[in-house]
């Protein structure tokens, strides 16, 4: 167990070093944002024809309410989280590549219709959107992070060999 945590605070540290890099935010977490507010307009659009997405920004074209996508808004953080859990478990690195790429497409998924249900919200009533942004999505993305981890760890388990037990 301290081996795992130590590994997992290791891994954290260097991650989230890793993302503040000027380079990685310009390059990656950017042009990422970017492409979360753009996917969501996409989704939008055939229900809505008053959204536009430019830069990290998602906007009612004709109330001019908008919300941006801030750093911890992108799911960048929450994956960061799930990385550093899966690879400091031991596994093989196949079985953690394979649960990073579909815990990485679960918080994103889960991510999306955060924005996009925050960004009816802010345009329909502050004050919830505040706590819900602030208190509930937070805790909710985390969930997800938690719950795939788990199901990692079930997956893992059925996997394992069993030991061989010799009697007398």
């Amino acid at each position: 167990m301290l081996r795992f945590v130590t590994t997992f605070l290791l891994i954290l540290l260097a991650l989230f070093t890793l993302e503040l890099l000027a380079p990685v935010q310009e390059h990656v977490i950017v042009p990422f944002t970017a492409m979360l507010a753009r996917l969501s307009a996409v989704l939008i659009l055939p229900f809505d024809s008053s959204v536009v997405a430019y830069g990290k920004i998602l906007q009612f074209k004709d109330s001019g309410f908008a919300v941006s996508i801030e750093a911890g808004c992108n799911g960048v953080e929450a994956t960061i989280v799930l990385i550093a859990a899966i690879c400091a478990f031991p596994a093989s690195w196949r079985a953690r590549a394979i649960a990073i790429a579909l815990g990485f497409l679960a918080i994103q998924v889960l991510n999306i219709v955060r924005i996009i249900s925050l960004f009816y919200l802010g345009d329909w009533n502050m004050e919830y959107f505040s706590w819900i942004h602030l208190y509930l999505w937070p805790a909710l993305i985390m969930l997800d992070v938690l719950v795939v981890f788990i199901v990692y760890l079930r997956y893992l388990s059925t996997q394992a060999k069993p030991l061989e037990t010799t009697v007398g």
